[in-house]
């Protein structure tokens, strides 16, 4: 199997210095950004001197890593295009598949890239900066489809140093909301920023900015990690929210906006996080695709690791939840593996198989007996938590689950997808309640207050929607906030 990682810069062989990723692969099925309808010129097409086959772990893998990762992997992938894994690289996102073997003129992989095609890739970033695959980088993918483009014939292991560049400013959705215990407060992340809004108005509140990020002029960059935010979570008080980012998870205190601890030393990506109900610990899943699934649990507010194990799964969590009674830990990831961790200990109980892609989320019932997961299956599974076994399959939607979110006795769940849908469902007989219609486009990021009152979806367009969760009618539109003092909130 191929083993990604999906770094933000890296070395690439026989080069001396890192490579800063300023430009990652945008969404296949996003318009051209801001500026990019200005004319750029097609790489030039060349022909390499080249007898012996190309090889996808020598040749390709490092372009992609250094290019594309960076906004294809993990739970919020641009466009829905996962090039985590050799099968999502050539299977393509919402344009449809990537790579034609064998013809790469017809191959969106080179169109895009080429700069035949819009939107060109990488992007051409804010202020006119550029950096397109080189001549000879395009014609190694060239040549590669053109033989077939054939997959790693070993796993690929290499570890490198890297350094993390900004992401491009036309990459914004919405990857993580979370609405505070007493519904007043909704906080969302949006690209690498993280926005507070006063949740019955949709006013504006304020951005949480991590102060120490500096662009290369020593100018505040005014965001609060350097990668896309794909985990946030209210603490019980309502006081803190953290937030993933690479390598590190931080606590802000929310009515102030600062920074009140930053955790780090992550192998990756963090992109799971939950509150234990007493507020004395924090779970925080993640790890590197395909490589390791990295599951911690930190005592607050000391921020000790009580518990911490770089390989819980085989591949990155993306979903993290503690039961009812704090007592067990649900882990969901790539693996397609639920597993359930005593706490604060870590040790293992149980695991649950029967989903055919990745895990992206996990939740309890409110007595703690039914466990339910969400998949990149399109389904929804619950499990009898005692007897270990499978319930039932809930055939939820026509795209991938991504997020699934509990409230009150937690008897009731909503669920997100790829085709722009929240579905609320009964957990106890499987039956779907209501449908929230949250646009067309893929969906990440799902909160619900504690009472089930409010619901707010987010995903790829950047807007969050907020609904009545009692009747499912749309309440409020919050988009950018750079746009809401011209376009008021819906």
């Amino acid at each position: 199997m191929i083993r990604y990682r999906h770094l933000a810069s890296a070395a690439l062989p026989g080069q001396g210095r890192p490579v800063l990723l300023a430009f990652v692969f945008l969404a296949w099925q996003l318009g051209p950004l801001a500026g990019q309808e200005a004319n750029v010129e097609p790489i030039k097409v060349i022909t390499l001197n080249r007898k012996e086959p190309i090889s996808f772990e020598k040749d390709i893998y490092p372009i992609l890593e250094d290019k594309c990762l960076s906004c294809h992997a993990g739970p919020v992938k641009s466009g829905g295009y996962d090039m985590s894994t050799y099968e999502g690289l050539i299977k393509g996102g919402k344009r449809g598949p990537a790579v034609q073997p064998g013809r790469p003129n017809d191959s969106l992989l080179v169109q895009l890239a080429g700069r035949t095609k819009q939107p060109v890739m990488p992007p051409v970033k804010k202020g006119g900066k550029d950096d397109p695959l080189t001549p000879e980088q395009l014609a190694l993918i060239r040549l590669w489809i053109e033989q077939g483009a054939r997959g790693p014939s070993v796993a690929i292991t290499r570890k490198r140093e890297f350094k993390l560049g900004p992401i491009p400013a036309g990459v914004r959705p919405i990857g993580a909301l979370a609405i505070s215990p007493d519904k007043s407060t909704l906080v969302a992340s949006r690209g690498s920023e993280i926005h507070v809004y006063d949740a019955a108005t949709g006013q504006f509140i304020r951005a949480l900015v991590n102060p120490e990020l500096k662009d290369d002029k020593g100018q505040p960059m005014n965001i609060a990690h350097l990668d896309l935010v794909q985990a946030l979570a209210y603490s019980p008080d309502g006081r803190f929210v953290a937030s993933g980012g690479f390598q590190e998870v931080i606590l802000w205190d929310v009515q102030t906006g600062q920074m009140r601890q930053r955790f780090t030393g992550f192998s990756d990506r963090v992109t799971a996080l939950d509150f234990s109900r007493d507020g004395k610990y924090l779970a925080t899943g993640g790890g590197a695709p395909t490589e390791e699934g990295e599951l911690r649990i930190l005592e607050l507010p000391s921020g000790k690791v009580v518990f911490e194990k770089r390989d819980a799964h085989s591949d990155t969590i993306f979903g993290v939840r503690f039961s009812p009674d704090g007592k067990l830990l649900a882990s969901g990831g790539a693996d397609k593996f639920v597993k359930v961790w005593e706490v604060p200990a870590g040790k293992f109980v149980k695991s649950f198989e029967g989903h055919t892609h990745h895990v992206m989320d996990v939740g309890w019932k409110g007595d703690g007996k039914l466990l339910a997961s969400c998949g990149a299956d399109n389904t929804v599974k619950i499990w009898d938590y005692e007897k270990g076994e499978q319930v039932r399959t809930i055939n939820a939607h026509g795209k991938q689950a991504t997020r699934m979110a509990f409230w009150g006795n937690g008897t009731q769940f909503i669920t997100i997808s790829g085709e722009g849908q929240a579905k609320m469902w009964n957990m106890d007989n499987g039956g779907q309640i209501r449908t929230f219609a949250a646009g067309n486009d893929f969906l990440y990021a799902v909160a619900v207050s504690p009472d089930g009152a409010l619901v707010a979806v987010g995903g790829q367009d950047s807007i969050i929607r907020i609904f009545n969760g009692q009747n499912g009618q749309l309440i409020k539109e919050l988009r950018p906030p750079e746009q809401l003092a011209s376009q008021p909130a819906k």
